[in-house]
């Protein structure tokens, strides 16, 4: 049976691909068959060949090792750099908005292949996947979370506001019905008061663990792999 973390951030460009790249690797370096999904990715780059590549999932491919093409990682994929309701919209070439069965047909398929799936979502965890007027299928990154049936992991920066942003993130997923497993502060500078403060009150605040501190250019994360296998959850 597969196992899967959900990847979540306190808001945009925290950490997370960057993150997910280096859980991955963690787990495969100690011998599991893990791999990584994202439901739908905006900003996407176009190659010499006119093609968009998912950049997030190239760039946790050639982290972990993950010999996969990373566009098949993806179920939707837009150019545009905007929240993935607005470039369904917004891109000539969109795939179309995002369609939950889609989600869950393709999350089932990456599980029948990964042992340890890392599933990272889109900008903070109040993302709108799909809005539409008068849609009875709109969708927001919650609702994928808990149909996939996952727990989150919830990246964070280390840095200043830091306490507020993640107080909030922890509290509207709880509210959701979703399970927080902890937080990663990303950027974090042993020996910062400020740094080692804000792991604190996180952790007092919301009665969640920081799982791990990983800071500036880190190439591997400072987790024993057991305790990191334990993130994962049969979904």
């Amino acid at each position: 049976m597969s196992k899967g973390m959900f990847i979540t951030a306190t808001g945009t460009e925290i950490g997370k691909t960057y993150v997910s790249g280096l859980l991955v690797k963690k787990l495969r370096n100690g011998g599991l068959n893990a791999g990584y999904y994202k439901p739908a990715l905006s900003g996407a780059e176009r190659g010499g060949d006119g093609c968009l590549t998912a950049g997030d999932a190239r760039h946790v491919c050639e982290t972990a090792g993950l010999e996969e093409n990373p566009n098949n990682l993806v179920s939707y994929i837009y150019e545009t750099p905007v929240s993935p309701h607005l470039a369904a919209r917004i891109d000539k070439f969109s795939t179309g908005p995002i369609e939950m069965d889609k989600l869950l047909s393709d999350f089932a398929e990456a599980k029948t292949r990964f042992d340890f799936l890392t599933v990272e979502g889109s900008g903070g965890i109040v993302c709108p996947l799909r809005i539409c007027e008068k849609d009875e299928k709109n969708i927001m990154l919650t609702d994928v979370i808990k149909a996939f049936g996952l727990p989150v992991l919830i990246v964070a920066d280390a840095g200043l506001g830091t306490i507020n942003a993640s107080v909030l993130t922890a509290e509207y997923a709880k509210t959701r019905g979703i399970s927080v497993k902890g937080f990663i502060l990303n950027r974090y500078e042993q020996g910062c008061f400020l740094h080692e403060d804000n792991k604190k009150q996180i952790e007092e605040l919301t009665g969640a663990p920081v799982i791990a501190c990983v800071p500036p250019g880190a190439s591997d994360i400072a987790i024993a792999l057991d305790k990191i296998t334990r993130l994962y959850e049969e979904a």
